[in-house]
């Protein structure tokens, strides 16, 4: 039989990936909306997509330990920003706001990650940075639609512009972290962090860890909680992580996270297919608007080579 291309193989799963992490408002909305609170489902899912990628964690290690050692404090800002602080911001931004809309708002992390390296670094964006910045933010007003009659609660734009700020974490940590250490480790290591902490921090009553063990609504039906419980952690996690790394060691990270801008429309299918919400025309536009931004920025990040060498991190491909 005659094998697919690698090129043909690598965009399939970076569809999936995107399609898969596309998935985890709708899970989580299910939920929340149960009565559970955001940082339960957050602790739920990383906690146990951690449990799922040890195995393979330790087999990409290969004993080497001190990997781990090296690379202790940058996989535990990792897990508390990119992990716990993005999560915990975007599943609290799904309960006042549609998932698409939240989705469209944690992405201008791009934009965010050009300021942070602007002002703290003193990297001058070139301009078509600048241009893809100016792109997202005006579609961030469209977003937002302030005068129309998709206007937005601000609790859940606040949630939402917090996702950003975890998210530009998650990119500006991955983007520094020690090559050597399989992209695998990090993420499994990073969820262990962010849902130990969660964790401890829900047991000492500083954040509430809700959770509702009965029937919950999900697609129209009343199922068991467990459904969407796995659909967060085996859907949402492990396989969209998973297939995103493939997809960029085939394809390269420039192009899997081109792909990966797929994520926002498949977010805003699936949620007006299972939930029933879509935006409205302007807000849709503004995420267009958004989601071409930051095509624009990235198209003008460093090329790099086509794929990723097994010991080496998938650089922004995936969200971890």
């Amino acid at each position: 039989m005659r094998q697919p291309p690698l090129g043909s193989a690598g965009l399939l799963l970076a569809v999936l990936s995107a399609l898969t992490f596309a998935t985890s408002g709708t899970f989580a909305r299910s939920l929340i909306d149960a009565g559970w609170s955001a940082e339960a489902a957050v602790v739920i899912r990383v906690g146990l997509a951690a449990l799922v990628l040890l195995a393979p964690a330790v087999l990409a290690l290969r004993g080497r330990w001190s990997l781990l050692r090296r690379n202790a404090a940058s996989i535990t800002a990792f897990g508390l920003l990119g992990v716990a602080l993005a999560q915990v911001c975007f599943f609290n931004a799904v309960r006042y706001l549609p998932v698409g809309v939240a989705l469209m708002l944690e992405y201008l992390a791009v934009v965010v990650v050009v300021g942070w390296m602007w002002l703290a670094h003193g990297q001058r964006p070139r301009r078509l940075t600048v241009a893809g910045s100016i792109v997202a933010l005006a579609g961030l007003g469209l977003v937002l639609d302030l005068a129309g009659a998709g206007r937005l609660d601000p609790v859940g734009v606040l949630w939402g512009l917090g996702a950003a700020v975890g998210l530009a974490g998650y990119f500006v940590l991955a983007g520094r972290m020690d090559a050597n250490l399989p992209s695998v480790v990090l993420a499994s290591g990073g969820m262990a962090v962010g849902a130990g902490v969660l964790l401890l921090l829900g047991l000492v009553g500083v954040l509430p860890l809700r959770t509702y063990t009965g029937t919950v609504d999900f697609a129209g039906q009343r199922t068991s909680w467990l459904v969407p419980v796995a659909g967060l952690v085996l859907v949402a996690a492990v396989l969209a992580y998973l297939t995103g790394v493939a997809s960029t060691r085939l394809l390269g990270a420039r192009l899997a996270s081109f792909v990966g801008l797929t994520e926002v429309m498949f977010a805003v299918l699936i949620a007006w297919l299972v939930l029933t919400e879509l935006p409205t025309a302007v807000q849709l536009v503004g995420g267009a608007l958004i989601v071409a931004g930051v095509a624009l920025v990235r198209l003008d990040e460093p090329r790099e080579t086509p794929t990723v060498e097994p010991g080496q991190k998938p650089a922004l491909a995936t969200r971890g």
